[in-house]
């Protein structure tokens, strides 16, 4: 579930122009986004566990006073269901660029990809079938892997300079938005949400900690070399090139010399597949996290609940419809997540400190420094890539 939600096309569009455009540099980000992505996913994950809370119960127990409630509970509803729904928009055109290259239907100016991707999310959220879902995203992220992993051995990068940049940090001129964007793309906000809900409906009892964490950590592993083998795919395949990534075309292009007639395939595939997973892990996040902050209940089948993911899968479907363009809007929310990502995270920590939720499971002196350090980066590079945009920095 957690692999499913953070590799849709937002990775795949962010990891494809950062190859592109700063070849094999930005990898660094990728290992820093993995590193913090287990730190936080392992904190969320024993709260559902232990607590048998979601992260946005546990918010709603934490902010007890009004004045930290109402401003708490605004975040969370504004961040979570607007930014998912924004985001959402992305995952469909995602999905539907995978298969526009053999099928395009459009009817009064409507592309019905957009509406039979929809449908197919739709179909089943509404099961409310946890197993049934996550069943499909396993499938899903697997073909996903094979896809994009086949294709970043076939290319034959330099594997020696990989590793380099894989451990040495580097910002070249211009590439800080697009570093908060591969950060953003791999630690997703709404996924400490989802990590928590999904596990308390999973697991119970401290005995399932150890394989709640062996499960984290392949899952964002699996995740974070999917999305460097994009990132490298792309560098050398766009490496001395003058073109630019405007389109799933263009990769797939650059891609025929090493895959020949079925470098489109492989691309359209991983497009589809990491959009379709997403369409559904998104909107499913944003119910968790709105349900449990405005105290509805985290039950999949509550009309409340429902209304919440029918309203993200909306938006997503209605703007995915009006043309708007795929890549930029799925870049902007790979940002936004960047962004977002320091709040959610401070809640998440002030959380597992205390006792009275978490008992004698609270964060160690470790993992807590650790925290504090993903957070910093984070708010380091978030704080510079907006003073970047006003030309400050």
């Amino acid at each position: 579930m957690v692999a499913a939600a953070f590799i849709g096309p937002g990775t795949v569009t962010t990891a494809t122009l950062s190859g592109a455009q700063y070849g094999y540099t930005l990898l660094w980000a990728i290992t820093f986004s993995i590193i913090a992505t287990v730190v936080l996913q392992e904190m969320s994950a024993r709260l559902g566990i232990i607590a048998k809370l979601g992260l946005g119960e546990a918010i709603r127990k934490k902010t007890t006073h009004n004045i930290l409630k109402i401003p708490a509970a605004i975040l969370v509803v504004s961040a979570i269901l607007i930014g998912n729904a924004a985001y959402e928009a992305g995952n469909v055109s995602g999905a539907v660029l995978g298969v526009s290259p053999y099928i395009n239907i459009s009817l009064g100016g409507v592309n019905l990809m957009v509406l039979g991707i929809g449908l197919v999310a739709f179909l089943l959220l509404f099961t409310a079938n946890y197993k049934q879902i996550e069943g499909f995203l396993i499938v899903m992220v697997s073909l996903m892997g094979v896809v994009f992993l086949i294709a970043a051995v076939a290319i034959q990068p330099n594997w020696i300079e990989v590793i380099q940049h894989i451990f040495q940090p580097q910002i070249p001129e211009g590439s800080l938005i697009m570093a908060v964007g591969l950060i953003g793309t791999t630690i997703v906000p709404y996924n400490l949400f989802l990590h928590a809900s999904a596990v308390k409906k999973r697991w119970s009892g401290a005995e399932y900690l150890t394989l709640s964490r062996w499960d984290t950590l392949l899952s964002v592993l699996l995740g974070g070399l999917i999305t460097m083998a994009i990132l490298i795919t792309a560098s050398v395949a766009f490496s001395g090139s003058n073109s630019s990534v405007g389109s799933i075309k263009d990769l797939a292009l650059q891609l025929v010399p090493v895959l020949g007639d079925s470098a489109s395939l492989f691309i359209s595939i991983g497009f589809l597949f990491a959009g379709l997973s997403s369409a559904i892990t998104a909107p499913l996040a944003a119910a968790f996290a709105t349900s449990e902050i405005m105290n509805w209940g985290d039950q999949m089948t509550s009309v409340r609940f429902r209304m919440v993911w029918m309203f993200v899968l909306g938006i997503g479907v209605l703007f995915s419809s009006l043309g708007f363009k795929p890549i930029a809007v799925i870049l902007f929310a790979q940002v936004a997540n960047g962004l977002l990502l320091p709040i959610i995270a401070i809640f998440l920590l002030w959380i597992m400190n205390d006792k009275q939720i978490m008992g004698r499971y609270t964060n160690s002196v470790g993992v807590n420094i650790a925290a504090v350090l993903v957070i910093l980066v984070t708010i380091s590079l978030g704080l510079k890539s907006i003073l970047s945009a006003f030309g400050v920095f």
